[in-house]
């Protein structure tokens, strides 16, 4: 968890860095759509070999080695920034790189956790532990804003990001773990499509996951958050933070809130319900003009978001054998990637086209269109009651 608190602010300060610096640069939303496409893309074509490697070989030192090149990220930024900017495609090009690292950190890191905790634990520490990411998510942000806006200039931020994945680096290394002994599957097509199959017979999984892709790839705001600090609310790069991390807020007081009552029955209908009331809080905060109310609908975003994370990674991870849990998991990561990476890409090209403001309404609408649609594709996963069967 201390590592994971690391890595996710480092991630963190420098999303809002990357974010303010291009936006400074070319003041196009359509560009801030195009960081998202660019961290994405290594994943479309490298999720499935990313699956059986964390199958394949000790999850464990691919997160170290992902760390490391997160790390490496961030000093590339600064060295960039220290040489001069006249353009932003050098700074793509680190994020494609950045991307890629993330493609093969996803499905380590979601495999990793069952290695750590027994089965009837796991939704509690899912709860926790989606708790200290949130958390790490608001330091993130709002770190990387202040830093920004006190020295007027990016250098600081990524200096720091880069310290904080090598102290990330350090503390993966101290873990130690119990010998697992899987399968050693000679690697083929059939071996590393099966992933994909496991997740299209298993209902349930495919539509939390497809109920995640389509509900956050067309309500994500994130994206347009730097236009609506500078023009909207007419607030700064700490600004800017602080809207970043308003989500985190809510999902780290959703999360606590469930750890001490875990959802022991209608989960799936929770599911549908807080997915739904993410779409009405991102037409909420895209109406806003008032940066107090601004705040207010993104915490509560989050934490209608939280309960669909916990749900779906529970659903996930302990439906799936743990042979093939690197592979299931690098499709869900696939799914999340493209909701959130794709969908910060829809959102910049559709606040070309309608503006900022109809860019996040219509966005929002879409989500709970979805929810309509998927709780009659899915009536399934509608009726789950139970997370953890008894044993």
């Amino acid at each position: 968890m201390s590592a994971r608190v690391l890595i996710t602010t480092a991630a963190e300060m420098q999303a809002v860095a990357v974010g303010w610096q291009i936006y400074s640069l070319t003041h196009r939303p359509l560009d801030l759509g195009l960081v998202g496409l660019a961290q994405f893309a290594p994943g479309i074509l490298l999720f499935l070999i990313a699956g059986h490697a964390a199958d394949h070989f000790p999850r464990q030192r691919i997160l170290q080695a992902c760390f490391g090149g997160f790390g490496l990220c961030s000093l590339m930024l600064l060295a960039l920034t220290l040489h001069g900017l006249a353009a932003v495609w050098p700074i793509y090009a680190v994020l494609l790189f950045n991307g890629t690292v993330r493609a093969f950190n996803g499905p380590a890191g979601q495999a990793f956790m069952p290695l750590l905790v027994p089965a009837e634990h796991f939704p509690n520490a899912v709860t926790w532990g989606s708790s200290i990411f949130q958390a790490a998510m608001i330091l993130g942000p709002t770190l990387g804003g202040a830093i920004y806006g006190l020295a007027g200039s990016p250098i600081p931020v990524y200096c720091c990001s880069a310290i904080a994945c090598l102290g990330a680096l350090t503390f993966m290394g101290a873990i130690r773990l119990e010998p697992v002994s899987r399968p050693r599957q000679v690697a083929s097509v059939a071996v590393v499509l099966e992933g994909i199959r496991y997740i299209w017979r298993n209902k349930l999984i495919l539509g939390s996951i497809s109920l995640d892709l389509f509900a956050v790839l067309l309500g994500g705001a994130v994206a347009l958050l730097p236009v609506y600090a500078r023009e909207i609310l007419n607030t700064g790069a700490y600004g800017l933070g602080i809207l970043r991390g308003a989500p985190s807020v809510g999902a780290v007081l959703m999360a606590i809130a469930l750890a001490y009552r875990p959802l022991r029955r209608h989960a799936g209908f929770a599911m549908f319900s807080c997915v739904f009331g993410f779409g009405i809080f991102t037409i909420v905060f895209g109406l806003s003009r008032n940066l107090a109310l601004s705040i207010v609908a993104l915490v509560l975003v989050g934490a209608c978001d939280m309960v669909s994370v916990i749900i779906r990674h529970t659903l996930v991870q302990l439906g799936t054998p743990d042979e093939m849990r690197g592979r299931v998991s690098a499709v869900n990561g696939l799914f999340i990637g493209a909701s959130n990476e794709i969908g910060q890409f829809e959102s910049g090209v559709t606040a070309q086209w309608f503006g900022t403001v109809p860019a996040v309404v219509l966005g929002g609408a879409g989500t709970i269109a979805i929810v309509l649609l998927w709780a009659r594709i899915f009536p399934s996963l509608r009726r789950v009651n139970e997370l953890v069967p008894n044993p």
